[in-house]
């Protein structure tokens, strides 16, 4: 049996992903999350074969959860499903050791296999984002610089930011201006844009 934990902020397209996958004889949901924090708590509770989860949700992303698995070094193997075919998500994905990559739209026959194919060890990306991830530059933006342009885009000022990080103002300011140059944008909306658009942030 294949153990799954489940992260989607949707609850319609979570019920419906839990209900076809319990119709697989060898795949079991043993949690659901609506929130990157709830996925990784389910995940440290539940130490499932498969984290099943989306990128874009409340508090911790996708991919933040699919870090700290990586970094926690657990058995646990993680395939995201999403709706950005953004070839920056890829890399960034491929980096944090995730091991499944799927769009939505994919036919949960499709989805069902992949789960078997990463429980078993091996991989399932999507054909047509692993050719642009190849073509894409490089995400040049460090942990930090994401994580203060990300809620710059939020519409947070930089003391806001400042707080909530736990960083002085000047230094949140250092970052974005060092995001936006990297970026070659305008300014700090610019910089988020292009950064969303590049599947960075």
């Amino acid at each position: 049996m294949i153990r799954i934990v489940l992260a989607e902020d949707q609850a319609l397209l979570r019920g419906a992903l839990a209900g076809l996958l319990a119709l697989e004889s060898d795949i079991e949901v043993v949690a659901e999350a609506a929130d990157g924090d709830a996925a990784w708590s389910a995940v440290q509770a539940h130490q499932p074969d498969v984290l099943l989860t989306d990128i874009e949700m409340p508090g911790l992303s996708g991919l933040d959860v699919a870090q700290k698995v990586h970094e926690a070094k657990l058995p646990t193997r993680v395939v995201i499903v999403t709706t950005f075919a953004r070839s920056g998500y890829l890399r960034r994905a491929l980096d944090a050791g995730v091991r499944g990559y799927l769009l939505k739209d994919a036919p949960v026959e499709k989805l069902a296999q992949a789960l078997r194919d990463v429980h078993r060890g091996g991989r399932s990306i999507a054909p047509e984002l692993a050719v642009d991830a190849w073509r894409e530059e490089a995400d040049p933006l460090t942990d930090r610089e994401r994580a203060v342009l990300r809620l710059a885009g939020e519409g947070m000022s930089s003391q806001d930011i400042a707080e909530k990080l736990h960083l002085s103002n000047g230094t949140v300011r250092n970052y974005l201006s060092e995001a936006i140059g990297k970026l070659g944008a305008a300014n700090r909306v610019e910089a988020h844009r292009l950064a969303r658009q590049k599947g960075w942030l």
